[in-house]
């Protein structure tokens, strides 16, 4: 260290602006070694020369830098200049050589100014990014039209709506803010985009198991209407069941998700519970698959939901979010416990969310954080129940009997988890 010390830092900095420029001009060298040499601004040794030429004028004048910018006045007219001509001589229009000349011209004061962490982020990300031209161009070709505009949205709701919402509870009747509301929305939305973003790019072809925990992540209910109507076409009943189990297990993860989002005090109460449920869940797909004598996985086309980012469905969420909140606090006032635990049995029915949502929301002392956590698992039995409903009425008979035994299983843990 005390050696190091010793060294100027001036010299330090020339040889990391060199080293970098270097680096990124063989960078440069190898993308196009099959190109003509005409056909580039420049690679390793231009590139590096002109890192060094920054380092000069720089340090010539580095309390008013007029040295530097003039001296990247007269890098960007021989940019121009080569420009004009690639386009009029060779009818070429890319312009990253002339942007990576330029970036490389500014590495000296970014290697002055800013923190090592920083130039070291800009250089790794400058070679990834021109290395990756062609996975970037193949990755740009699974884009639809609606895509930016799903991505629009996505940034209107969570970055632009939920900021200008406010903090003081709606009314006496709903004592929770506009804010609060709109915030489970993103957070939900959040996750269903998450999971709807790894399914399109990240695993397109992914085969039943694996899209139905996709699928579980954005609705646990919906993936099993799908599943249920797929065994009409799909021989595999073990295959389906398995799916239909995975994306129940997926829920419990979800669930623990928001739980950790919105009421740390009660995602740790549920986590050993749940994470039983999810364990039940694997050892049951493990038995299925076992006793399978086929392996036939194929790829799921999981066009399950609508966008998960549609204003409409937002709404919607909203809308029972602030219906849950009256109903659960006349509920708390009237009935007690007692109360709750019976709304959490009904609601399985519908989209349990916004009401468990609600639930980890509530900032009342007199409400345990034990009565919630026993309603959220009564909540996610009920929904259990329901699937289990759904997957009898539009799936095939001969998936049936594993299923009821399923989610039989399930429910019978959560019913043991509340009584206990």
């Amino acid at each position: 260290m005390e050696i190091f010390s010793q060294i100027p830092k001036d010299l330090i900095n020339f040889l990391l602006v060199v080293l970098f420029s270097l680096l990124i001009g063989l960078e440069q060298r190898r993308l196009h070694i099959e190109l003509e040499f005409e056909s580039l601004f420049g690679t390793d040794r231009t590139i590096t020369l002109v890192g060094i030429f920054g380092f000069i004028l720089y340090i010539l004048s580095p309390e008013t830098l007029t040295l530097f910018f003039a001296g990247g006045f007269v890098l960007a007219a021989l940019l121009g200049v080569y420009y004009f001509n690639k386009i009029k001589v060779k009818n070429q229009w890319g312009l990253t050589s002339v942007v990576i000349a330029l970036i490389t011209y500014c590495l000296t004061p970014l290697v002055y100014l800013q923190p090592p962490w920083m130039v070291m982020l800009i250089f790794v990300t400058i070679l990834i990014v021109v290395e990756m031209k062609e996975s970037l161009f193949q990755f740009s070709k699974k884009f639809d039209r609606n895509e930016f505009t799903t991505l629009a949205k996505f940034i209107i709701i969570a970055g632009i709506v939920l900021p200008l919402l406010p903090y003081d509870p709606i009314s006496k009747w709903i004592n929770i803010s506009a804010y609060q509301i709109w915030l489970s929305i993103v957070a939900v939305s959040s996750i269903s985009y998450f999971s709807y973003l790894l399914k399109k790019f990240v695993f397109p072809n992914s085969g039943i198991i694996l899209s139905a925990v996709l699928g579980g992540l954005y609705s646990s209910t919906a993936t099993t209407i799908i599943l249920a109507k797929k065994s009409k076409e799909e021989n595999d009943a073990v295959l389906i069941t398995s799916g239909i189990l995975a994306a129940t297990g997926m829920m419990y993860i979800r669930i623990l998700i928001l739980a950790w989002i919105f009421n740390i005090n009660v995602a740790m109460i549920l986590l050993p519970y749940f994470m039983g449920f999810i364990i039940i869940s694997a050892a049951l797909i493990a038995l299925l698959q076992i006793k399978s004598k086929t392996s036939n996985d194929e790829a799921l086309k999981v066009n399950n939901t609508q966008n998960p980012l549609e204003f409409k469905t937002a709404l919607v969420f909203g809308l029972l979010f602030g219906f849950f909140a009256v109903l659960t606090n006349l509920v708390v006032a009237n009935y007690g416990n007692m109360g709750v635990n019976i709304i959490s049995l009904i609601v399985g029915v519908t989209d349990i969310d916004p009401y468990i949502l609600n639930l980890f929301q509530l900032t009342d002392s007199s409400f345990h954080f034990n009565t919630i956590v026993n309603a959220t698992i009564i909540a996610s039995a009920s929904n259990n129940l329901i699937k289990m409903i759904y997957t009898l009425i539009l799936g095939e008979p001969k998936i049936k009997r594993n299923i009821v035994i399923g989610f039989s299983v399930l429910i019978i843990a959560s019913i043991f988890s509340v009584v206990i």
